[in-house]
This record gives structure tokens, sequence and C-alpha cells, in this order.
């Protein structure tokens, strides 16, 4: 259990926050990490994240599948985005530095090559603040802080159902690979990159299908019981604001303004050192 992605108590002040004061964080950082181009901004972003998830005493074994699983998108979205526009860093750049010409068209840029720095630059901001607040947040707690707020409980109750049950999917994938594994289908680091791919793809089928599964299962459950029937539901845990949660959100707020300004200060959410 040491090794699931959920919930784990632990005494650090990021623990003690408020859900919703992560969710605002999050929901804040994901935005500016997606939208801006600027490399110095997404440096800060991507050196607070860090920070944070040292902070947080999530275990790196904890996430260790997540990043894997991750990592292996990422780098079929970079191979992608070359595959299918080799020349786009050299039009949002406004210049051309030729490194290695491939075949083709296909020709390997400094634009290019920091172009797809920069994407990969925004997953690495954005991951290590989201699986802390996987890590970080109480499911039922949250919830309850989301309805103290006027959300509707139906929708705290359904966003916490889906940090409860990631534990359940994690566990599920563990399974399936191992199945497929016990089938043939080399996982390890020695098999080749591409065949990693494709037998990724045999574990996520069957994944998505039996989350369905597990999805109907609960629905059903819910709908017997009646739920969502009354307008108002009492909460076993909730977390009042301190001060802490108030900095954490005036902050979180204070950079993105920041973020924003200096990433369009130029007309532009590109950061081109290349001028």
């Amino acid at each position: 259990m040491a090794q699931m992605l959920s919930y784990m108590h632990k005494d650090t002040w990021i623990h003690r926050l408020s859900g919703v004061t992560k969710m605002l964080y999050f929901i804040l950082w994901s935005i500016v990490g997606m939208v801006t181009y600027d490399t110095r901004v997404l440096m800060v972003m991507f050196v607070i994240s860090i920070i944070l998830f040292s902070m947080s005493k999530t275990s790196f074994y904890q996430v260790k599948t997540v990043f894997t699983i991750i990592g292996i998108f990422l780098t079929i979205n970079i191979l992608a985005i070359f595959l299918f526009s080799p020349l786009e860093g050299t039009k949002i750049y406004q210049s051309r530095t030729d490194l290695l010409h491939l075949f083709g068209s296909y020709v390997i840029t400094k634009e290019q090559l920091f172009y797809e720095f920069n994407v990969a630059l925004k997953y690495f901001t954005v991951i290590p603040v989201a699986l802390m607040f996987i890590v970080t947040t109480n499911p039922s707690e949250f919830a309850a802080s989301l309805s103290k707020l006027g959300v509707k409980y139906t929708i705290g109750y359904s966003i916490a159902l889906a940090l409860r049950y990631i534990p359940d999917i994690q566990k599920d994938f563990t399974e399936i690979k191992r199945a497929q594994e016990a089938r043939g289908l080399d996982m390890s680091k020695s098999a080749k990159f591409s065949h990693r791919v494709k037998n990724m793809m045999a574990i996520l089928f069957p994944l998505i299908f039996t989350s369905l599964e597990r999805i109907d299962t609960i629905s059903n459950a819910m709908e017997l019981r009646g739920f969502g029937k009354k307008k108002k539901r009492s909460w076993y845990r909730e977390r009042p604001f301190t001060k802490t949660d108030y900095v954490s959100i005036a902050f979180i707020f204070i950079f993105s303004v920041l973020a924003f300004v200096v990433t369009f200060i130029d007309g532009t959410r590109f950061y081109n050192p290349f001028i």
C-alpha cells in the first residue's frame, strides 16, 4: 500500500491546508502552466513545484508508476509534434538555426528543440502539484470543504469518489500488468521502447473497461440508496480555513497575475531568446 497513489496522512503544513485551498492552487497553477510558453515563468514554476513536492514528504515510490506512464505519453507527444510539425518552432520564433538534417523536410533546429523543451517543461510544472494534491487531500474533507463554499454536494461527492478510487484504479493497473506479463508481454527496460508502448496499450484498454464497470456498479448503488434526492446533507469531516490557507490563496493569486504579466508583456505568450 505504501506505493499506492492515494491520500496518506502526514504532519506537514500542506496536509493541514483546506482541500479547497489546494484545489484553487491546483486549478490556477494548471491554467498558468497551460497558457504560458515563457521559459522564465515555467522554470520558476518548476522549481516551486519541486520544493512543494519535497515539503509534502511524498515518497517517489508512491508515484513511480504514474511518472512512468506520464513519461511514456510525454515522449509520444514530443515525437508526434516533431513528426507532424518539424518546423513549428521556427514559425513561432520567426528564425531558423539548423543543427542536423535528417531526411526530406525533417530538420532538427534550435528553435524546434527549444519549443519542445518548453512543452516538456509544462508537464513537469503541473504534474508534481497534481500528484501532491492527490496524496495530501483527504477526499471526505475535500468534499465537505466544497460544500461549505456553496458547491452542490453531488459535485463535491463525485470529486471525492474520483480521488478515493484512484488507488483502486492503480491496483487494477498493476494486476492487469502482471497478468499480461504472465502471458509473455515484456514490460521490462530490456524490451524495445516501441514494444513497451504497444504492450502498454494492451494494459490500458482492459483498465478502461474495468473502470467503466466499476463506475456502473457505483452509480447503481448510489441510485438505489436515493443519493441526490435531498438538497443538503451532513458531513463527517470538515476543515475550517486557517491563516495558512489565506496566505496560500493570496500567494497563488498574486503569482498567477505576475506570471500572466511577464508572459504577455511582449504581446505574445512565447518567450523568444532568438531575437
